[in-house]
């Protein structure tokens, strides 16, 4: 067995260790604000049947505490505990009339779990954040003794459980101590964050009723969005036709009647006019070619996801490296959908970036094909300014897919594709 020397992995645990202890003091933080919040909320719930005020008071404060709470599931989530939002979806008559969103508000069971969350989740957050901030710097302070004793010369301190330090000998046997002391508070702050957003799911995830119910509701979504996209695939193909091939075609059609009227009697004009059919038949025929490229690539059906990726990296005009290595294919549907995904994040990069070279990586484990694609241009790409983002994430819900977008001003952009699938 070889065991790895390099300190790389120590210094992985010991960033992990210092997240983890600034996670501990931003607990500390967002504990506090929990029971002003809930104080909040108890009265606004108290003054529920003053007329106006209750109805306007109640939705402003859940609000609030709803914020607090998605900042938690977000806390935990890059903890490593998946905890999804549980609230019902907000009727559109709620909008404007109070009663209905008041009645929406405090319906949802979501709603009171949050409620119930807050003051146990202050303690557990308040308690498990100052261990794991008080910790590491009573370990510090081990370490920074003996270099106090010799800067500021003689004097008293006092460290560890059972000795006070009167002696610089004395002191340097508080350095071995505020070593161990510090590792051992780096090692267990990211536990103890991870402690913390486990109880955290206990109230602010939903309930298995209300994950069906929210299953629903996005199957509803996205079989909606499905049906959108292929109307509107089905609308581009006949534009497509009607517009390019068919037209062509009709064209190619009346000079081959204007060639047999004029074979008789102008024989150098009908074969001009049947070599402008050949011509036309020609670009109709590459007009259709492309059009069943934009419906189902040939090159997809032969060569898979990978022979696909490559060859349509190797058309575009900026360099583009593909790593792609799967065990085997998806079903077709899937594997188009991919396709077209990855199409559709390269033909971003090329029209909005402004990059010099970007990359697609692909690869499946547990069951998830995973595809990122990578450029070195502007950044600053933002789903709601444009189709092309949104028409990748509702091409991959249709297959339980998610997408998520990395794309700082400056770059990189980095598009993270996921879709789970068996090959």
């Amino acid at each position: 067995m070889r065991m790895r020397v390099d300190g790389t992995g120590l210094g992985s645990g010991a960033r992990r260790g210092v997240r983890g202890v600034l996670g501990g003091m931003a607990a500390i933080g967002l504990a506090i604000t929990n029971i002003p919040l809930l104080a909040v909320a108890v009265v606004a719930l108290v003054l529920t049947p003053v007329p106006y005020l209750g109805l306007a008071l109640v939705p402003w404060t859940m609000t609030l505490v709803r914020k607090r709470t998605d900042l938690e599931r977000r806390r935990a989530s890059r903890a490593g505990v998946l905890v999804n939002r549980p609230y019902h979806p907000l009727p559109e008559r709620a909008v404007a009339d109070g009663w209905e969103r008041f009645r929406w508000t405090v319906t949802d069971p979501a709603t009171w779990r949050d409620l119930a969350w807050l003051a146990p989740g202050a303690v557990v957050g308040l308690t498990l954040g100052a261990i794991g901030v008080l910790v590491p710097l009573y370990g510090l302070l081990g370490l920074t003794l003996t270099p106090s004793w010799i800067w500021l010369g003689t004097g008293w301190y006092g460290y560890g459980a059972v000795w006070s330090i009167d002696a610089f000998l004395a002191g340097l046997v508080s350095v071995p101590q505020g070593v161990i002391i510090l590792a051992a508070g780096l090692w267990v702050a990211p536990w103890l964050r991870r402690v913390d957003a486990l109880f955290a799911r206990l109230l602010l995830a939903p309930t298995r009723s209300a994950e069906l119910r929210l299953r629903v509701t996005q199957l509803t979504v996205t079989r909606a969005g499905t049906v959108d996209a292929q109307a509107a695939e089905l609308r581009r193909i006949e534009r497509d036709l009607h517009d390019g091939a068919q037209a062509r075609l009709a064209s190619l059609s009346m000079m081959i009647g204007l060639a047999d009227n004029l074979i008789d009697r102008d024989p150098a004009e009908a074969h001009k006019l049947l070599a402008e059919a050949r011509a036309s038949s020609r670009a109709a025929l590459a007009e259709l070619r492309d059009l069943v490229r934009g419906i189902h690539p040939p090159v997809l059906a032969e060569r898979g996801l990978d022979g696909a990726v490559r060859a349509l990296a190797l058309s575009l005009p900026i360099p583009i490296t593909v790593d792609v290595d799967l065990p085997g294919r998806p079903d077709l549907p899937l594997e188009s959908a991919a396709y077209f995904a990855v199409a559709e994040a390269l033909s971003n990069v090329i029209r909005h970036s402004r990059a010099h070279r970007g990359s697609v990586f692909s690869r499946y484990a547990a069951g998830l094909l995973t595809m990122v694609v990578t450029d070195d241009g502007r950044g600053g790409a933002n789903p709601a300014a444009g189709t092309g983002l949104r028409g990748i994430k509702r091409r991959l819900a249709a297959f339980d897919g998610t997408i998520m977008l990395s794309s700082p001003p400056g770059g990189p952009t980095v598009i993270t594709m996921e879709l789970p699938c068996a090959l």
